[in-house]
């Protein structure tokens, strides 16, 4: 006997919707639009992928980045055959950039781990509608972060030293270092974010197989949905692997930018030497990220036509996650200023009067107004539900966050315990050419994932307009 299907295999078609349902489906506007079925949820996602033609602003927009990341690829190949000398980097201030983007891109892969499995796990509805890019978002930012410790090993294709891989000579990696942990931290998450995305993108995957006319595009999904067929047992396995994985990823969104700001805490630089740094270090990358969530939403659902989706309730709720971690991370600016004058250590006064009055000042200013002042904006639900304000302020944020690792990275180094350690940073046009081509690595791919692959979850959407009619049985 035939095993039973998943009723949401057999959705209604788009206009077969009654009056009498648009009204249930009425009841709860916030997490999708009243009037969908699931035939119209299918139709709407599936057609994005399947049946429209590529618009024109997609082309133009994926050609800016692909000069970018044309820019990017110019940048490496003078790396290598010049070496890292031509960005910055000094004796005072070794890592600079490198470190600077590499835990900024790490900080904004956080959210989609986020959404995808903490959300999950308290059964938060409104998340169905954005896991899926900022899932896809969390994979391409740290394929960003990862270049830049690469590149800055010089012998970029030695990276394999990292790994205790077996040798006749015995040499093994320093694992006292910090930098090391962060090669297993972010490999680990970056596995199990792929495996989250990928094991969420299956049902999915087998709708498009079905719907889709294209021979080779019936045989690209059909491999990746590995024989999905709908079937109870199906469901069963796929909600315990999205439990079981969600399960194991909650803690990776604690240790993986805990183990990051190690970079710094460990050591006993002035600035750096801080237990405040881990906590800190998280809200930070949950702050940046959900920035970044909503400088994808806004752009995506104005262009596809998705606001019946990705609702005000979810931009509003977004908002409400930013100005909490908003609020943790300048709760972590005060404490290092408090810190620095209740242990009256000079070194540490020293740093803090160099980043009010020093040379790099304007930094720091910039980074109080990106970071605490405009966000507090938020506190107005007028202002939360301002489409075009959140878009800017998403920047704004994602700015402030640059800088602060800019005026950690750079103010603490540049001024060390003693004078003649002391000197100064400026970036070249190599360390801005390298940091916009990840810019245009990021975008591109974005571009290519939402032109292949739905930017939301089918299944999960189904699922909402499955629990609403339930509602008003």
């Amino acid at each position: 006997m035939a095993e039973p299907r998943h009723p949401l295999q057999h959705p209604p078609e788009a206009g077969g919707a009654t009056a009498a349902h648009r009204e249930l489906l009425a009841g709860t506007p916030d997490v999708i639009a009243p009037g969908h079925t699931f035939g119209s949820v299918t139709d709407k996602i599936t057609g994005i992928v399947l049946t429209h033609r590529t618009p024109v602003g997609w082309f133009m927009g994926f050609a800016i980045a692909f000069l970018f990341l044309m820019i990017l690829n110019v940048t490496i190949i003078k790396l290598l055959f010049t070496g890292i000398g031509i960005w910055g980097n000094n004796i005072p201030v070794g890592w600079a950039f490198d470190i600077i983007n590499f835990v900024w891109w790490i900080g904004i892969g956080h959210a989609g781990t986020l959404i995808s499995a903490i959300l999950l796990l308290l059964n938060q509805s409104w998340r169905n509608s954005i896991n899926r890019f900022a899932e896809a978002m969390t994979l391409f930012a740290v394929a960003c972060a990862g270049q830049f410790p690469l590149l800055h090993l010089g012998r970029p294709w030695l990276f394999y030293w990292l790994f205790p891989y077996p040798n006749t000579m015995g040499v093994q990696p320093q694992f006292r270092s910090p930098l090391v942990w962060d090669v297993f931290a972010v490999s680990t998450y970056a596995t199990v974010s792929l495996l989250f995305w990928f094991v969420g993108l299956v049902p999915d995957l087998a709708t498009l197989r079905d719907r889709t006319r294209n021979r080779w595009a019936k045989a690209t999904y059909g491999i990746l949905a590995m024989g999905w067929r709908g079937a109870a047992s199906h469901w069963q396995k796929y909600e315990t692997a999205s439990l079981l994985l969600a399960g194991l990823a909650t803690p990776l969104v604690i240790s993986v930018h805990t183990v990051v700001s190690f970079d710094f805490t460990v050591a006993i630089v002035p600035g750096w030497h801080s237990t405040i740094f881990p906590p800190y270090f998280v809200a930070g990358a949950i702050y940046s990220g959900f920035a970044m969530v909503l400088t994808i939403a806004i752009p995506l659902r104005k262009a596809y036509d998705l606001e019946d989706f990705i609702t005000m309730h979810h931009l509003e709720n977004m908002a409400k996650v930013m100005l909490a971690t908003g609020l943790i991370v300048a709760y972590g600016y005060f404490y290092e200023y408090f810190m620095s004058i209740y242990s009256g250590n000079k070194f540490d006064l020293y740093l803090t009067q160099m980043r009010f009055h020093g040379p790099y000042s304007h930094f720091y200013y910039m980074l109080i107004l990106c970071n605490i002042l405009t966000p507090q904006l938020l506190w107005s639900r007028r202002a939360r539900t301002n489409v075009a304000l959140l878009f800017a302020m998403s920047l704004v944020v994602n700015l402030g966050m640059w800088l602060e690792r800019f005026v950690i990275v750079v103010i603490s180094l540049t001024r060390d315990f003693m004078p003649s350690a002391w000197g100064r940073y400026s970036a070249t046009v190599w360390d801005y050419a390298t940091f916009a081509g990840t810019i245009g690595l990021f975008v591109m791919l974005l571009f290519l994932f939402v032109r292949v692959m739905p930017a939301i979850s089918i299944a999960e959407m189904r699922e909402l307009v499955a629990e609403t009619s339930e509602d008003h049985e």
